[in-house]
């Protein structure tokens, strides 16, 4: 999702790959004896303002996102994270992404015959996720104020669900495209997750409770449609909504997953914090390990 533009700066420690005894189990097609892991997607895998900052100058990636922590986990013997704020499927397969400090190659270059595990997280930035929810956020406590979900179903066509409509068939395109460059890899869609609980939290989230519902509606719609695409293009999805449920923007600032539209953490508004990233690792390594 993208990190810039938002409200003008307003958006059992398991073992890892080898059981906990002297011994090591032969390899398995899950866990290979020595991992090439690829990681791709946008800044909900890159983690604007995260600290440290690394990864190519503009893409605003995080040492501690959740590929890193995956990395680490899963021990791999080859990692490369090419994930990049502001990313859209198409900079994953075939077009460079223009950032604030130049061009990013397309991040389908870092796949190879020899990747055994791919990770990606897109979609948000496809369908407009977080300026969607940045134009329905509110300070006015007034149904008469909630123009948000009623200009963006009007007339009966819900111009969010359209848009993931429209972009649906390119994310399946897209796994294609990863599949055929990395033939034997085990690909990974990883979900977004609850950025808002039922009704919302206004006024500690400026956003009215028919927006909160309408916009966490519209991320489990997207999520549904991932999941999809990766049932139907050999590829595995991972749910973080689950997992981030009572984590979201509205709790205190110490138990979020995700920041609110004024961060009180180190994060990008309306994205993952540190926290957030090593929950979503763990899942994603937790379903590596069981597949």
């Amino acid at each position: 999702m993208r990190s810039q533009g938002i409200l003008a700066g307003v958006a059992a420690a398991a073992c890892v790959l080898t059981a906990c005894t002297t011994e090591s189990p032969a390899p398995t097609a899950s866990a290979p004896a020595s991992l090439d892991y690829v990681a791709l997607g946008d800044s909900a895998a890159a983690g604007p303002r995260i600290p440290n900052q690394v990864g190519a100058p503009g893409c605003q990636q995080s040492d501690s996102n959740y590929p890193h922590i995956l990395a680490e986990e899963l021990a791999a013997a080859s990692f490369v994270d090419v994930t990049c704020s502001g990313a859209v499927t198409e900079n994953i397969v075939s077009t460079p992404q223009g950032t604030s400090s130049g061009e990013v190659p397309v991040q389908l270059d870092a796949v190879s015959a020899d990747t055994d595990l791919v990770t990606i997280t897109i979609g948000g930035n496809d369908i407009g996720l977080v300026s969607t929810a940045v134009g329905c956020l509110t300070f006015t406590a007034s149904s008469a104020n909630n123009v948000c979900k009623d200009r963006l179903t009007a007339g009966g066509v819900d111009t969010v669900a359209a848009a993931i409509a429209e972009k649906t068939p390119i994310w399946g395109a897209m796994l294609d495209a990863v599949t055929e460059r990395a033939p034997d890899a085990r690909i990974l869609v990883v979900g977004y997750g609850t950025y808002l609980p039922d009704g919302g939290c206004f006024p500690t989230q400026p956003m009215l409770p028919e927006d909160a519902d309408y916009i966490q509606g519209s991320i489990t719609a997207m999520n549904e449609a991932l999941k999809t695409q990766a049932d139907e293009h050999g590829a595995e999805f991972v749910d973080t909504e689950a997992l981030s449920v009572g984590h979201d923007v509205c709790v205190a600032p110490d138990q979020r997953y995700f920041e609110g539209v004024v961060p009180q953490n180190p994060a990008a508004p309306l994205h993952p914090t540190a926290a957030g990233m090593a929950a979503i690792g763990d899942a994603v390594a937790e379903a590596v390990r069981a597949g």
